[in-house]
């Protein structure tokens, strides 16, 4: 994910901290040390809060685990000041197995529950503070209370919370995966009207910033879905762009600029030869055009890891992989030679045009 760095590997999944997280720290340190001017107070607020993204963490790993199980492995997860994001490389094809994964997450906070109040004891596991406050309460029972609000939020069956997946998977055992998402997603966007509602009549922005949150996810997950339909089935030749430019090694990027002024795709595969060896994205392109100018050499900042596709492969497929690469472009190989580039912008189109037309439009023709 754009603007995070790694800071851990845990088997096999990289760990990614936002930038984002690291300015709420910041910010967190400066009011508790702004609240009575001791450091101790700025050094418990910051002990918690790390301890607070230490259970995000697990609750990410729970579903990165639970998906490995089936045969899915996790890219990596990102911890951001809304939570935490664990990037699964396909998305789950049962409905059960979607069930279990999604679950996996709440069941890793309902495990520390039991374990914080075998540690603090029932009587102190009731203790509860009214904020997250190392310095006005107890530990272990903010960790406490953290776990029990995260493993209840994350139930509330809306997008992108695990409940919103629980409710599809449920659905989907009897309604097939598109009308259970349907259903899911206006479920999901009517609490975030409600939420919504109730953040403006408190004047809460909190709540106001949640409801958009949930909206907006359950949004992105009917349209995820709908793609998803819409090409499965369909080989990738159908759809990727055969008109395509390439650069070499040796170009200067000013030939990488001339190829997008004149209307081509804004990467570019990066080939010696036949061999296909690397590849040119426009963040990398206008960053160093920046630095160090339009004859800096194409191999100096290529790519040199990276996702690729077959022609034959489905198309469904490949729109999962560019997804997962956090990129606009994918290079489609055939026996070790580029033959043709899928970007999100032709994913687009084919969808539009495929909107107006029958299915039977896309079905590849007979031999």
């Amino acid at each position: 994910m754009k603007w995070s760095w790694r800071i851990a590997r845990i088997a096999g999944i990289g760990v990614h901290l936002h930038v984002t997280l690291v300015i709420l720290l910041a910010w967190i340190a400066h009011r508790y040390y702004v609240w009575r001017h001791q450091p101790r107070d700025v050094l418990d607020a910051l002990v918690f809060v790390t301890a607070l993204f230490g259970v995000v963490l697990l609750h990410e790993l729970g579903h990165a685990f639970a998906a490995r199980r089936y045969g899915i492995s996790t890219s990596d997860i990102t911890l951001m000041p809304i939570g935490g994001l664990a990037r699964l490389n396909r998305l789950p094809d049962e409905p059960r197995h979607e069930l279990l994964i999604a679950l996996a997450g709440p069941a890793v906070n309902v495990l520390l529950i039991l374990l914080i109040v075998g540690t603090i004891g029932p009587a102190a596991a009731t203790v509860f503070p009214r904020e997250i406050r190392p310095a006005s309460g107890h530990f272990l029972s903010g960790l406490l209370w953290a776990n029990v609000a995260m493993a209840a939020f994350n139930l509330v069956p809306a997008f992108p919370m695990d409940g919103g997946r629980v409710l599809r998977s449920l659905l989907a055992l009897r309604l097939g995966p598109r009308r259970a998402t349907n259903i899911a997603v206006d479920i999901g966007q009517a609490f975030a009207f409600v939420i919504g509602a109730i953040g403006l009549y408190q004047m809460n922005p909190i709540l106001v910033f949640i409801a958009l949150f949930v909206y907006l996810g359950a949004e992105d997950e009917a349209e995820l879905v709908k793609a998803r339909s819409a090409l499965e089935g369909i080989p990738l030749r159908r759809v990727m762009a055969s008109n395509f430019r390439t650069l070499s090694p040796s170009d200067p990027l000013q030939q990488a600029v001339e190829h997008t002024l004149a209307g081509f795709h804004l990467d570019f595969p990066v080939v010696d030869g036949d061999r296909l060896v690397g590849m040119l994205n426009r963040r990398d392109l206008l960053r160093e055009l920046a630095k160090r100018g339009p004859s800096t050499k194409v191999e100096e900042i290529m790519q040199r890891e990276f996702a690729t596709a077959t022609p034959d492969e489905e198309a469904q497929r490949a729109f999962m992989k560019l997804e997962m690469a956090d990129a606009s472009s994918l290079p489609v190989v055939e026996d070790g030679r580029v033959v043709g580039i899928l970007t999100s912008e032709h994913i687009r189109e084919f969808l539009r045009i495929q909107s107006v037309l029958t299915p039977e439009s896309f079905k590849p023709s007979p031999a």
